[in-house]
């Protein structure tokens, strides 16, 4: 992206292990604040299943991720290509594929280490709690990346 970072993209791709969790909840909350000005899109390493817990987290904010099939980095680019001007990686797995994938272009790639909530233990409520600190940094970085905009339910 030659404008920089403070240039507002058109396409951010957000990317994790198993674009089950993180990537998925941070494109949610990316279309909620942003609307549909910037193209937004989530893929993994490898490929997974959404994570019920992560889809619970989101709707308790009114952001409905269900829908969401994971994907992973090969399959987006052969339906629609790497033609993002930044991606987003949460996971160390995603950062390096996404250099890997990206060195020829002039693809802005950032990491926001996010810690995978899935490791968690305990009680339902307790594991829950993880997917919702996960949830709630990534809004904290959207908005600080990007800008504060309309509200989420929080």
């Amino acid at each position: 992206m030659a404008a920089g970072r403070n240039a507002k993209p058109q396409a951010v791709l957000f990317a994790c292990g198993l674009n089950s969790i993180r990537s998925p909840m941070a494109a949610g909350l990316f279309r909620h604040l942003f609307g549909q000005n910037v193209y937004v899109g989530s893929a993994g390493v490898r490929e997974g299943e959404l994570d019920p817990f992560a889809a619970a987290a989101m709707d308790e904010i009114g952001i409905d991720i269900k829908k969401h099939r994971p994907q992973t980095f090969e399959e987006l680019a052969e339906w629609e290509g790497l033609n993002f001007d930044l991606i987003v990686t949460l996971s160390p797995e995603a950062h390096h594929r996404a250099l890997e994938l990206t060195r020829a272009q002039a693809t802005e790639v950032e990491y926001w280490p996010t810690p995978d909530p899935s490791v968690a233990e305990g009680s339902r409520e307790q594991r829950l709690d993880a997917y919702r600190d996960v949830r709630d940094v990534l809004l904290q970085r959207l908005r600080q990346r990007f800008g504060a905009r309309a509200g989420v339910n929080e």
